[in-house]
């Protein structure tokens, strides 16, 4: 089970490279909604927490109202939640007045997410944080992409050394997204592709691959 999970320690012996060449540095998973991307995440989360590997970023998570799907939260790892989405009806009150950016029945609460996400990827492409980390953004999509700043701050991390991502993207559908596909072709990226068929059996090989991922950035 995923509980078990441990990562060896630096005496002992390491995860052999599953996947992760030379060139990767980042670790990105891919499959279509509800296909438990943000599940596999927690679960990484918690094992490379537990083993001493220092994590920061941001996840999203559904919000329900009376067992309805209402919108996304955006929540960082250490604990701070803030609005990213909610249907018409529930983003009234928080939108008067703004400009408004809709994902299908949604509404984005631009400011909300960039107040949350923004200061969590300035400091780390501004060196403030010194421990270099495995930072996850989950997820990379829509809504997160009306965000002119977030774009540049990912852009930045991505081409820097200061932590290895571990991220979300969807898949292709519709019309490309300019980041996604940037990040779809980079040759510094791994990505697997989760299906119902290996999701509940392929997060062993995720975090082998982030362990040798954070090593070719100096982690």
């Amino acid at each position: 089970p995923w509980q078990r999970l441990a990562l060896r320690s630096r005496s002992g012996p390491q995860w052999p490279a599953r996947g992760c060449d030379a060139m990767r540095r980042h670790v990105f998973l891919t499959g279509p909604p509800g296909i438990g991307k943000t599940t596999l995440i927690h679960k990484i989360i918690d094992v490379l927490k537990s083993s001493g590997v220092p994590v920061d970023g941001f996840y999203t998570e559904e919000v329900r109202k009376n067992g309805r799907r209402i919108g996304f939260d955006v929540v960082t790892v250490s604990g701070k939640r803030g609005t990213l989405s909610r249907t018409r009806n529930d983003a009234d009150a928080v939108n008067s007045g703004r400009c408004e950016y809709r994902v299908g029945p949604y509404v984005v609460d631009l400011p909300s997410f960039e107040c949350l996400a923004l200061p969590l990827l300035t400091k780390l492409n501004g060196k403030e944080d010194k421990e270099k980390k495995v930072y996850v953004i989950d997820e990379i999509g829509k809504m997160e992409l009306f965000s002119e700043p977030f774009i540049q701050a990912v852009r930045q991390v991505l081409d820097g050394t200061d932590a290895t991502v571990l991220g979300t993207i969807p898949i292709p559908k519709g019309k490309p997204l300019g980041l996604v596909e940037d990040i779809r072709s980079r040759r510094d990226v791994k990505i697997f592709n989760i299906s119902r068929d290996n999701r509940d059996s392929i997060i062993q090989e995720i975090i082998a691959t982030v362990q040798d991922c954070r090593k070719m950035n100096g982690n």
